[in-house]
């Protein structure tokens, strides 16, 4: 054969066979890694529903215990908790022993001790589940059925790295004025018939408090991450300046990825891959406001990125902010676990999965039907994003096989 025709014949193969990986990650079935993919998602259908009528009747152990002998380096939870449900009824039922000013950050938050010592941050609610929050895409309060939907969403992608939240109800005179250290207490006041306090953070006033319907306020608890888990602060390379005119280098220097891949935690080691797949799942739920991120204390990098604070979510159902999505456009990689996952969820699926999730929560309905509708029309915005970079770079530069597996201490 000709060297000519030998080259035509080279070029047809390797087009073949990268049109072949695209259609065997692409919700095909015929490779090895959609296999495993595919069976993972099965099990998170599986258990997705969840009982409100689950109780431990199994074991001597706490829900708290439990919950905490789950963490690992790179999952707060595993892929198969039969006894989920469980712990998030005990975090919305149980008895509430103490109760303070939320820890240090700008949004009003209580620090509550449930029986059994356990420590939950509790977020009070702001906004009817149809307000609209308008302004630049990190405006507005934390809202307290975004933590909630924002963990039911990280269980249906697999990714299992937010701790657990779940609604509550909680009686402001019965449950929390009468274990209230002084300086939460002191912040206590009345508009009307209702109960309302105000706590201490960087934008607490009193002028602003958020106030209970009568006594009972609706609100999320977040399980406090086990403190033999120390965590780590780090600024995250593609935050937000939040000074008019003055962007951050992301935001006019497409290269700057490049740069980014030579800073450690990112040029080694799972970490760019977790911030590519934080900037994915924080897209779908509108969270324009991780300017940091948590990892756990002394990991190498190899530690996940993990998904606290997602309230400033779901706060425009109308307003896709593509900005959010720079680490993927710019780094043009994403896991192929991830990729797998998204293509699974295309058609619906998404934001039917999350529904049938939310239904179990004790503030059912948690979000509006205009929220569940935009995650549907985001991720096709995603898997178009992610299929450019397969046409620009190549199937093989784009989707990253990377299933790091830590085992637990």
């Amino acid at each position: 054969m000709k060297l000519k025709q030998r080259m035509v014949v080279l070029c047809a193969v390797l087009l073949l066979l990268g049109l072949a990986k695209i259609f065997l990650l692409d919700g095909g079935e015929g490779s090895a890694a959609s296999r495993r993919d595919l069976r993972a998602f099965r099990k998170m259908e599986a258990g997705l529903a969840l009982s409100r009528s689950a109780r431990l009747t199994h074991t001597l152990q706490s829900p708290w215990e439990i919950a905490s002998q789950w963490v690992g380096p790179r999952e707060v939870y595993p892929e198969e908790t039969p006894e989920l449900a469980a712990v998030l009824i005990a975090l919305s039922t149980s008895r509430i022993e103490r109760a303070d000013v939320g820890y240090k950050g700008t949004q009003l938050k209580a620090l509550l001790v449930l029986d059994g010592g356990q420590k939950v941050v509790f977020k009070p609610k702001r906004y009817n589940r149809d307000y609209v929050v308008e302004g630049e895409p990190y405006a507005g309060y934390d809202r307290h059925n975004a933590e909630v939907a924002a963990f039911h969403l990280d269980r249906i992608l697999g990714f299992r790295r937010a701790p657990l939240v779940v609604g509550r109800f909680v009686n402001l005179r019965t449950e929390i004025k009468p274990v209230a250290a002084d300086q939460l207490l002191s912040t206590f006041l009345m508009q009307g018939n209702n109960t309302c306090f105000y706590g201490k953070c960087y934008y607490c006033r009193e002028s602003e408090p958020a106030c209970a319907e009568g006594e009972i306020m609706e609100g999320s608890l977040t399980l406090w991450l086990p403190d033999v888990w120390p965590l780590q602060k780090h600024r995250h390379p593609w935050g937000r300046t939040y000074r008019e005119g003055k962007l951050a280098r992301w935001e006019y220097d497409e290269s700057y990825c490049e740069a980014v891949k030579k800073m450690p935690p990112y040029d080694a080691g799972p970490r760019l891959l977790d911030v590519i797949d934080t900037a994915i799942f924080d897209y779908l739920i509108g969270n324009a406001d991780r300017h940091h991120y948590e990892s756990f204390q002394d990991d190498g990098g190899a530690s996940m990125l993990i998904l606290l604070d997602n309230a400033k979510s779901f706060g425009n159902a109308a307003l896709d902010e593509r900005s959010i999505l720079a680490p993927l456009y710019q780094c043009c990689m994403v896991r192929v676990s991830t990729w797998n996952r998204l293509n699974l969820l295309r058609s619906g699926e998404l934001s039917s999965a999350l529904r049938q999730a939310l239904a179990f929560d004790p503030i059912h309905p948690v979000l509006a039907e205009t929220h569940l509708a935009a995650l549907d029309r985001r991720l096709s915005g995603i898997i178009a994003t992610v299929k450019q970079c397969m046409e620009s770079q190549g199937p093989d530069n784009t989707l990253i096989e990377d299933r790091m597996n830590l085992p637990h201490p």
